[in-house]
Formats: structure tokens, sequence, C-alpha cells
């Protein structure tokens, strides 16, 4: 098997794409979310390819931005490989799902707030720490976390850093259902494919019109990049980023 750190396989109408750093806890690398977001461009105008499946590898979904490589390049443009992913997400017209195990923190959680079918074992662990390490929200969560949660839960995970269990996070609206571990990827990959196996044109057009506040959902986005990347380089940014890297020494 390729070790990429980003698997692209495509089967049953579906493009599946495998987060595969698991020594990392599948860690996003800017090379990663470069290959992400040339997979889903391609898949949006890919007539073979009626819905995407997002997984991890090695009992993780991912543990978010690879700090380390993050601080390399601290920019966020529109052209910056994790907001051109994050652009690709947003705006793309086909079903997404996503199948969690293990840890999906930062962006493992916020990016899910732009599937339209997410399913979690009972090990997933779902967390936004932005605030705990210094930054703001990003991947328009700033807007999306409030509306799918409401407004006190939503606090409570991006200002508080509380984290949600599988079974919380269900209750709360965040994901579809909690699936056995032994059967999550089997039960997500089946379902991605059942989505795309239906009448194409109505299935886009049912998508666009339930996410007909994109362009808002976008111009949430742009914001947050501001504020995120001159967050990046605040004294209290560093100070959380150098205890956490201490951590891992």
């Amino acid at each position: 098997m390729s070790q990429a750190a980003v698997l692209v396989e495509d089967g049953n109408g579906v493009r599946t794409l495998v987060l595969n750093r698991p020594e990392k806890r599948n860690a996003l690398t800017g090379a990663m979310y470069s290959a992400l977001a040339e997979a889903l461009t391609g898949a949006a105008t890919d007539d073979a390819v009626g819905a995407v499946l997002i997984q991890g590898s090695g009992g993780s979904f991912t543990a978010g931005n690879d700090l380390a490589d993050f601080l390399a390049s601290p920019t966020l443009s529109a052209d910056t490989p994790v907001m051109r992913f994050l652009h690709a997400l947003a705006t793309f017209p086909k079903p997404v799902v996503a199948a969690v195990e293990g840890h999906a923190v930062g962006v493992g959680t916020t990016l899910l707030m732009h599937c339209d079918l997410v399913y979690a074992a009972p090990t997933a662990h779902f967390a936004m720490p932005f605030v705990s390490l210094g930054l703001v929200p990003e991947a328009g969560s700033s807007v999306l976390a409030a509306r799918l949660l409401g407004h006190p839960r939503a606090a409570a995970m991006l200002m508080a850093g509380e984290a949600l269990t599988a079974d919380a996070a269900e209750a709360a609206g965040l994901i579809n259902a909690v699936i056995p571990s032994e059967t999550l990827y089997e039960h997500a990959a089946a379902k991605a494919a059942a989505l795309a196996a239906k009448p194409r044109a109505a299935m886009a057009n049912t998508k666009a019109l339930m996410r007909h506040d994109t362009p808002q959902v976008l111009e949430a986005m742009a914001r947050e990049a501001t504020l995120f990347a001159q967050a990046l380089t605040s004294p209290e940014a560093k100070a959380a980023f150098q205890a956490f890297l201490s951590k891992g020494r």
C-alpha cells in the first residue's frame, strides 16, 4: 500500500480520502491539505464520482493541524493549502460523508460541519481548543457551530474548550450516529455509495438548496482567517505552541 499521507481511492461511485499519517494521529500538513484540495476539486467535476468519503487511519480521524508544519508557514491567504482545501470542501457540490474514529481535534471537528453525513465510533473525541492555543475558530465554525449545536454548546466547545464524546456529539447533532468500531468504515462506505447511486442532478440541487448560505459561510471563513493569522504571531499563541510542542519532546 502507498505510504502517501493522503490515500485517494475510487470505487462504487465514491472517492474515499484516507488521512494516512497514523504515527502523528493523522495531523494535517500543508502537503496533506494540498492533496485533499486537489482530490476534492477533481471529484467535483468527475462524472464517475457521486460522493466523497473522508476517514482516518490507525484509530484516529485527525489530531488537527501539525503545529510545527503550520508554524513554518503561518499564513492563511486564499491560495494557501489549508484555505484551498476548506474552500473546496465548503463549495463541494456532491455529498460528503465522514467516518470518525478516535481524535477529531480542531479542523478535525470543524471540517465535519461541511459534511452531509457523519458517523463515529464510540472512541471518537471531538474538540476545538482554539482559544486554549491563543487562536480563533476556523473553517466557518464561528457560524456553523452555533447553527448546528446551539449557542450554549458551541460556546462551551469554542470558548471553554470542552470536548464531546461520540454519544454527546450524536445528541448534540454534530454527527448522525454512533457505529461500532468494527463496522464503522463499512457502514460509512455503504452510505456514501447509496448517495452516489441516487439521481445526480436532484442530489446536487438538494445540497445546493440546503447550503444556500455558502457565500455567508465563506465570508465567515475569510474573517476567521484574518484573525487566525494575526493570532498566530501573538505572544500568547507562541507560548501555548511552545508548551504544546515541548510535551512531545
